[in-house]
């Protein structure tokens, strides 16, 4: 058993274990030094356990043969009606949180149905696809991966999280265009987006969210819905070459910035560890997403290509959109940093992927 063991242990890509580690560990420094500034080590110490679970979990997992997945049809759906469910249970079970029903209370914790809804829905187009790539120049194909997106999508925008729709929404775009829809189909749903996007900003989306958008094309009100990306800004600008140093950045420790735990961890990292740190963070993202993508590559079948494929363009979203938030290159949106942001769910969420993946790697 031990040899069995260490047999599939020498299988699995380690060199994406050691770049999520280093995000962790990244994002762990940061949280440090956030809860430095608040004298609260609570979410340092729940990070640092789901850490622990997650990291578990992944090596668990990779040890399942993904091929269950790929041949359970009835599991996939079960499993996609459950995450409907739990996100709908949301506006009925979630306590209100400054005006959102975003999680379940469990205790002292918190769950993002969310997070395993990303999960389940990228292993879904990955099965619909792959059972349908020699037909995607059929435009109902289109449509009805579309209105299994769509039901998720609508139900995370309703809490109200326009970012986590937009993750959902944009990963479904890169999973088509990679399994090759058409320009003509490209251009049909562009077209329908902006009429759906236009419709969203009349009649849809809540005035905090509107001013989001606003103070990002117009960030004159420094002192109100600008303030968060001012302090951003100012934290990445003061960072310089080699940073303040760990628990010593400005606008974390005497409050300025909101949020550095979450949305504007990268604020923390470059005004801390400066140009360098932020380097050797993008070079860890670059290594894991490539790795992925290498995973993809050299899949014999389409269900894991696509599969690892969807999650290396969640996790490319999420970190540009991120970034573009710090950098006030984006509207705030409320989407986190993978790997670094504090949040159970999501670095559940993203080792039991990773898991996944490695039951492909380790499979092939």
């Amino acid at each position: 058993k031990m040899e069995v063991f260490t047999s599939h242990l020498k299988k699995l890509d380690w060199g994406i274990i050691i770049s999520a580690a280093l995000l962790v560990c990244f994002g762990l420094f940061a949280i440090y030094s956030a809860s430095l500034a608040k004298n609260d080590f609570l979410n340092l110490y729940k990070q640092g356990i789901f850490f622990a679970i997650g990291f578990t979990s992944m090596i668990f997992i990779s040890f399942f043969d993904y091929r269950i997945l790929k041949n359970n049809s009835y599991l996939i759906l079960v499993l996609y009606f459950l995450c409907l469910f739990l996100l709908i249970g949301l506006q009925f079970f979630a306590p209100e949180i400054r005006g959102t029903r975003g999680w379940y209370r469990v205790g002292f914790l918190s769950f993002d149905p969310i997070e395993p809804a990303k999960i389940v829905l990228v292993i879904l187009l990955a099965k619909f696809f792959s059972m349908r790539h020699v037909e995607m120049y059929k435009f109902r194909h289109i449509v009805f991966s579309g209105l299994y997106v769509f039901l998720p999508a609508l139900l995370v925008f309703i809490k109200p999280d326009l970012g986590g729709s937009a993750v959902l929404i944009l990963m479904w775009l890169g999973v088509l265009l990679i399994s090759g829809i058409k320009i003509k189909h490209f251009l049909i749903l562009s077209f329908c987006f902006m009429i759906v996007a236009t419709f969203s900003w009349y009649f849809l989306l809540k005035d905090y969210q509107k001013n989001r958008v606003i103070s990002f094309i117009f960030p004159y009100d420094v002192l109100g819905s600008s303030w968060s990306q001012s302090q951003a800004e100012i934290a990445i600008g003061s960072g310089k070459i080699f940073g303040q140093g760990l628990g010593r950045g400005s606008q974390v420790q005497y409050g300025f910035l909101p949020e550095p735990h979450t949305d504007f961890i990268f604020s923390v990292i470059a005004q801390e560890w400066g140009i360098v740190g932020v380097l050797a963070l993008f070079l860890l993202y670059i290594n894991l997403v490539w790795r992925i993508l290498k995973i993809a590559i050299n899949s014999g079948s389409n269900f894991p290509r696509l599969f690892a494929s969807g999650f290396a363009i969640i996790l490319i979203c999420q970190f540009f959109i991120n970034i573009g938030m710090n950098l006030s290159l984006l509207p705030v949106v409320g989407i986190y940093l993978p790997f670094l942001s504090y949040g159970g769910s999501g670095l559940l969420g993203n080792f039991v992927s990773l898991g996944i993946l490695q039951s492909i790697k380790s499979r092939r």
